[in-house]
C-alpha cells in the first residue's frame, strides 16, 4: 500500500493514513528515523522498518515482494509527500504490479500538486520534470525540451543549487517566462513568490535560499501561425526540388500545420 505522508505540518497526516499504517505488518521508508517521529505522532506502534531509499530500493524489491506474498501488508511511505514522485517507491510498485500483487494507495500530500495549484499559472495541463540532473548533456537536453514546452512544467531543486538552475533557465527560456518559486510549502517559512525568470533571479540573490524549492514555469507561448510568405517559400523549395504540385501541397500542410486548401490556393498562383 502506497501511504502519502505531510510534506511538512504533519496536521495533514489523514485519518487513513494513520489507520494504513497501524495495519501494516511492515513499512517501507526512506529513513527509519523521520518515520518512527511520523509514528510517534500518529500514535502507531512501530512495525518492522523497512530502509528503501534511493540507494537500496532495487535490491530491497525482492524481499518486500516475499513480505506480500506471504500476506503481510507492506505500507510504503516517504520522507514527504506522495512515495514514487522523485521519491523511492516506484520501482516497487511497479514490481509488485508485474509480478500481479494487488497494490493501494492512500492519497495525500505532494509537493508538485500542492505548488502548481497556488503558482497562479494554468493548471489545465501540466508536465512534471522533478529534478533536472546535475550536469552534462543530459540536464542540457532536458532544459532544451522546456524551452518550446507550452504547459506549465513544475520542477525540484535543493536550496544549494536553485540559483544556478534559475539563471540557467532564464538563460534558456528566456529572463520574462513566468515562474513561480515555491518554499518549504506547508511549513512554518513557507514562501510563494510569483514573477519571471529575471525576477527570480534577483529575489534569490537577496538572501541564501533555505529548503526545499518547487519551481512552476509557466509554458512558452504558442508559436506564430505561418505566413503566405512562408507557405510560398516552402512550396518553391520542394517545387525545385521535382516533387510535383500535388505532393509538395500535402507535404507543405503537414509540415507548417496550416489547412491543405490555403495551400493549394497559393500554389494555384505560383
Amino acid at each position: 500500500m502506497v501511504v502519502a505522508t505531510p510534506i511538512g505540518n504533519l496536521g495533514d497526516l489523514s485519518p487513513r493514513a494513520v489507520e494504513a499504517l497501524g495495519a501494516a505488518d511492515a513499512i517501507a521508508c526512506e529513513d527509519t528515523r523521520r518515520t518512527r517521529k511520523l509514528l510517534a505522532h500518529a500514535g502507531v506502534k512501530a512495525p518492522t522498518l523497512i530502509t528503501v531509499n534511493d540507494h537500496t530500493e532495487a535490491r530491497q524489491v525482492r524481499s518486500v515482494l516475499a513480505r506480500i506474498e506471504r500476506g503481510e501488508r507492506v505500507a510504503v511511505v516517504s520522507d514527504a509527500g506522495t512515495p514514487g514522485i522523485s521519491d523511492p517507491g516506484e520501482r516497487l510498485v511497479a514490481s509488485a504490479s508485474a509480478a500481479g500483487l494487488a497494490v493501494e494507495v492512500v492519497p495525500g500530500a505532494s509537493a508538485a500538486i500542492s505548488a502548481l495549484v497556488v503558482s497562479g499559472l494554468p493548471t489545465g495541463r501540466f508536465v512534471f520534470e522533478g529534478f533536472l540532473p546535475r550536469k552534462g548533456s543530459g540536464r542540457g537536453e532536458r532544459i532544451d525540451t522546456l524551452r518550446d514546452e507550452q504547459r506549465t512544467a513544475i520542477l525540484y531543486e535543493a536550496p544549494h543549487r536553485v540559483r544556478h538552475t534559475v539563471a540557467e533557465l532564464a538563460d534558456a527560456l528566456g529572463p520574462l517566462r513566468r515562474v513561480a518559486v515555491v518554499r518549504e510549502l506547508t511549513k512554518l517559512h513557507e514562501e510563494i513568490w510569483r514573477g519571471t525568470l529575471a525576477g527570480a533571479v534577483d529575489h534569490l540573490g537577496e538572501r541564501e535560499p533555505r529548503g526545499e524549492y518547487v519551481l512552476v514555469l509557466g509554458g512558452a507561448a504558442p508559436p506564430a501561425a505561418p505566413s503566405d510568405d512562408d507557405v510560398t517559400e516552402a512550396l518553391r523549395s520542394r517545387l525545385a526540388a521535382g516533387e510535383d504540385k500535388k505532393t509538395a501541397t500535402a507535404e507543405v500542410a503537414k509540415q507548417l500545420r496550416v489547412p491543405k486548401r490555403t495551400v493549394y490556393e497559393i500554389a494555384t498562383r505560383l
